[in-house]
């Protein structure tokens, strides 16, 4: 066992190996000592003054504890316990009990380090599942919580650009000129461009008091959650971002380790869920940010003598902050043809952002706290249907124009909702494909049938809406045949394939 060479944390170290009949685990960060005695996590504050906090005083590392006790039971109440008072001495300090705190420590609960998404991707065990729960909890909670004040300072562009320019400043001595160099001119290029984005985000109530650190490494499953732990506490401006900023560290984090299809799962998931699709046109300028932060953070580990194992984070600096490539992809076949199955699959391997008519229609349309639902027939009557058309072609334009890759999922079964979209993209210079699943109709009605009686999914066609499409359902004109990329959902696909197959389509127009 290594006894730290502090001595109220040595006296800590043996309090709770003599409490508990366990060894106790000492483990550092930057900023605190954590001691795991098997069943909780003892976190104390050092006090230190460095150029971004100052803890020195007792006073200022209670208040640090309480906030980050506070802040992290948003989303891991189930990990944050108390703060509790260190009374006694250096030498026989005591948790708890009476007489003057000599120090404070964050009582937490302990969990496996297998817990945690990074040594989870690591062993391979990341899975889709958790990144769809993963995703669904940060969503709810970036829906929840509040939004910056517009008098406040907090995500002005200056503050954004100003970020930025520190970090890059960090990484000025320690990085060779020649990679640095062409991230620092497209960071002021693209701040410069972004300001008036920036300040609307900031207007529309995007600027929340977020997280600010959600890399793999402070993410766990819980078991019953997978959420996120060890927020930013030290520096409200780290954590009054703009949501986009809070998730760019994560989908950064996953292209950083190799893992771009999950990144683009978790993108897909979040903003089914919150809607911020104007959002992403700020996006690449935070994971460019992120990976340049992580960049720093290792280079500043290597200045330590600490060994820096992971990804290279300028690397994926550059990646990022490469030319996009925007193209256009709709979907065409009835309900149960595979489309969703298809496309879900098409955009982690392409890396491309989903647009679905079932999510829209119901954001739409809706009525949450005013009442019941539509119903089902007022759903997919044809005004709905053309209202909710024209809501993805507005989203896709936006997409498009940040220089996305958008797949628009519906059944695009009348042709003029289809020319709508060949004509978005004619006009935007961007190409065009279309996606067209198919399959038996018994095994459409199968389907339509058994997912209707699971009732997980956000669709509501149901076999009424079914047989009313296989009527409508008409064949592709020979212009649209030639932008299509068919698949017979009823048998094997090659998900690689098809990826490779829209990446060739270069039509740039119908008739």
């Amino acid at each position: 066992m290594q006894v730290p060479a502090d001595p109220l944390i040595a006296g800590l170290q043996r309090l709770l190996q003599a409490r508990t009949g366990r060894m106790v685990r000492c483990v550092q960060t930057h900023l605190s000592w954590v001691l795991l005695d098997g069943e909780q996590a003892w976190k104390i504050k050092k006090p230190l003054r460095l150029g971004f906090v100052d803890f020195t005083t007792l006073q200022a590392r209670r208040q640090a504890c309480e906030d980050e006790l506070r802040l992290n039971r948003r989303l891991a109440a189930s990990v944050y316990r108390a703060v509790e008072p260190i009374t006694g001495s250096v030498a026989a300090p005591r948790l708890g009990g009476g007489g003057e705190a000599i120090e404070y420590a964050l009582r937490m609960r302990q969990f496996a380090d297998h817990a945690l998404l990074s040594t989870r991707l690591a062993a391979g065990l990341l899975d889709a599942g958790l990144i769809d729960r993963l995703a669904a909890r940060l969503a709810a909670f970036h829906m929840a919580i509040p939004a910056a004040d517009p008098a406040s300072g907090f995500g002005a562009p200056e503050r954004i650009e100003a970020v930025t320019a520190q970090v890059l400043a960090g990484l000025h001595a320690r990085v060779q000129a020649q990679t640095l160099d062409p991230l620092r001119a497209w960071c002021e290029a693209q701040g410069r461009r972004l300001r008036q984005r920036f300040a609307a985000r900031k207007l529309q109530g995007w600027v929340r008091e977020g997280h600010g650190d959600l890399h793999l490494g402070n993410l766990v499953d819980l078991g019953d959650e997978v959420t996120a732990f060890d927020c930013i506490e030290f520096d409200p401006g780290l954590r009054w971002i703009d949501v986009q900023s809070d998730i760019a560290f994560l989908l950064m984090d996953l292209t950083a380790h190799g893992r771009a299809d999950l990144a683009w799962r978790f993108l897909d998931r979040w903003l089914g869920i919150t809607g911020d699709y104007a959002g992403v046109r700020v996006l690449r300028y935070y994971s460019v940010y992120r990976a340049l932060v992580r960049a720093l953070v290792a280079e500043l580990r290597r200045a330590e003598g600490l060994t820096v194992d992971g990804p290279d984070y300028l690397a994926t600096a550059q990646r990022l902050g490469a030319a996009a490539d925007a193209r256009l992809l709709i979907t065409y076949g009835p309900s149960g043809s595979g489309k969703s199955v298809v496309s879900q699959q098409l955009l982690q391997v392409a890396g491309a952002i989903r647009l679905r008519s079932d999510v829209e229609r119901q954001r739409l349309f809706a009525r949450q706290g005013r009442g019941a639902p539509l119903p089902r027939a007022a759903l997919y009557s044809a005004q709905a249907s053309r209202r909710t058309y024209a809501r993805m072609r507005r989203l896709a334009h936006v997409l498009l124009g940040a220089g996305c890759r958008v797949i628009v999922d519906a059944t695009f079964l009348q042709p003029a909702e289809r020319d709508a979209f060949a004509r978005l993209a004619q006009r935007l210079a961007v190409p065009w494909s279309i996606l067209h699943c198919h399959a038996p109709p018994d095994v459409l009605r199968e389907r339509v049938s058994r997912r209707h009686a699971r009732g997980d999914d956000v669709s509501q066609a149901d076999l009424t809406v079914l047989e009313q499409q296989l009527v409508q359902a008409g064949a592709l004109r020979a212009d649209e045949a030639r932008a299509s990329i068919t698949v017979d959902t009823a048998r094997p696909y090659d998900i690689a394939d098809i990826a490779r197959r829209w990446m060739r389509q270069s039509v740039r127009h119908l008739r």
